[in-house]
């Protein structure tokens, strides 16, 4: 069976080609495509929302004496 599109006559096996691949097109751009890498923080304040270096302080000792008393397996 054929289908007259724009006056000429297609296989009704193209277009369900045409479909699945225009479907799968559709669904790689929708998902973006390429990654793009993620910017790093530039210190633990912007990491963890620290909002003084007070608090970023505090931070750090708290991860430094976890490392120690878990015997740095992180």
């Amino acid at each position: 069976m054929s289908y007259q599109i724009l006056g000429r006559a297609i296989k009704s096996e193209y277009i369900a080609i045409g479909t699945i691949l225009s479907t799968v097109g559709i669904a790689l751009a929708a998902s973006g495509g390429e990654k793009k890498k993620a910017s790093q923080p530039e210190s633990l304040s912007q990491k963890f929302g620290a909002s003084s270096s007070e608090e970023e302080n505090f931070i750090k000792n708290f991860i430094a004496e976890a490392e120690k008393a878990d015997g740095g397996k992180h």
